[in-house]
């Protein structure tokens, strides 16, 4: 299926007015993660070494800071908790427990970038009466974070939970627009807290280095004809799914008696990534080429791409298939190389640090696409 809106001369305009941008303190470099993933091998293959000798179960390989590099255009990455991702008894974040009456840890991270953004734009956060928490995996099934991160907030009016995988973010801002377009809002903040190290298998050498932590915010509103505030209009947004098995996690409450203290792997993330990208790359490239048609815009229009950071080939292949060559290095920017996989945050990453210098009336195309499959485009202009 697919959705569009696009502005018409007689429907309100709306803006990206601000964004922000929270990065967790910590961060892992591809060294310290190899380090740790090698160290849980040569255990792992010293404890089962008879099953091994006898034919009952395969080595497992170590990995390497090349071959994640190559793989994937990631360096390090930011997470929530660093010790317990390299603890190789544990491999996994330690994150506490808190408090029904504590913040939980991806309200925090959502208030910390939307306050950052309502500072941005001069706005108060009594004046935002719709907040879309938009995330690939909720800290829990409710309340609804958003719902949370509105109360801690400030904010009015009212708030919900949106997954789409790592399209989150796109589709979370196309629900916005929709509703501050129709009257139902009169100001917007779409927030994508990711802790991605939280469903990541940090034993698995072919996924382990993938993701990062990080929460981005986007604060959408009306413009008007002769706004002079800086932002990026909505031009229109795109979205389209597309059913495969191929990205997957299947942890929930369902299968809760059945994860034991060493989860499962298909309670973690789980993909095809060869199948991913063969099948993913094709389907981003059309949206893309659809939706500047439909604008009546030609590829060497867009200024900037920022497109969705899971691999460093995707991307580039995503953009050579639109534009038709290669893009300029400022064309298409990457933050893999600090900030690895963040899911549905990682476009709006790339909008955030990459974006301020586009000139009044430049365009730029914000697309993110993932587990579903799902992907969203959305195409802005500067004002």
């Amino acid at each position: 299926m697919a959705a569009t809106i696009d502005t018409g001369p007689t429907m309100k305009r709306i803006t990206i007015r601000a964004s922000g941008l929270y990065t967790p303190p910590e961060s892992i470099s591809n060294d310290e993660l190899v380090a740790a993933f090698n160290a849980y091998v040569e255990l792992h293959n010293a404890e089962h070494a008879q099953q091994i000798a006898a034919g009952e179960m395969e080595a497992l390989n170590p990995s390497s800071s090349e071959f994640i590099l190559k793989a994937s255009g990631i360096r390090s990455r930011h997470v929530m908790n660093k010790a317990g991702v390299l603890d190789i008894q544990r491999m996994t974040p330690e994150l506490a427990c808190r408090s029904n009456e504590q913040q939980s840890q991806m309200c925090e991270m959502g208030v910390a970038a939307g306050q950052q953004a309502l500072q941005r734009a001069g706005v108060s956060a009594e004046s935002v009466d719709l907040v879309i928490c938009a995330a690939s995996n909720m800290q829990r099934a409710y309340p609804a974070m958003a719902v949370e991160i509105q109360s801690a907030l400030g904010a009015s009016g009212f708030a919900y939970d949106m997954n789409v995988a790592c399209a989150s973010a796109t589709f979370g801002l196309q629900a916005a627009c929709d509703a501050v377009r129709s009257g139902a809002a009169t100001r917007a903040l779409v927030i994508s807290p990711e802790i991605c190290s939280g469903h990541l298998n940090f034993r698995d050498r072919d996924s382990h280095f993938i993701f990062g932590d990080a929460c981005t915010a986007m604060l959408i509103e009306p413009m008007a004809d002769d706004d002079k505030g800086g932002g990026f209009e909505i031009l229109g947004a795109r979205l389209k799914t597309q059913f495969s098995n191929n990205i997957r996690n299947n942890a929930g409450f369902l299968n809760r008696a059945e994860v034991p203290q060493r989860e499962p792997a298909d309670l973690l993330f789980i993909q095809q990534g060869r199948k991913v990208f063969k099948e993913v790359v094709p389907m981003v490239a059309e949206l893309i080429s659809e939706h500047l048609q439909m604008l009546q815009l030609q590829p060497e229009q867009v200024r900037r791409f920022w497109l969705h950071q899971a691999n460093l080939s995707m991307n580039q292949l995503i953009a050579r298939k639109v534009l038709g060559c290669d893009p300029a290095p400022d064309q298409a920017p990457v933050i893999l190389d600090e900030y690895a996989n963040t899911s549905s945050a990682g476009s709006v990453i790339a909008f955030h640090l990459h974006s301020a210098d586009l000139q009044v009336g430049e365009v730029g195309a914000l697309c993110a696409f993932g587990a579903g499959y799902s992907a969203g485009n959305v195409i802005l202009r500067r004002h």
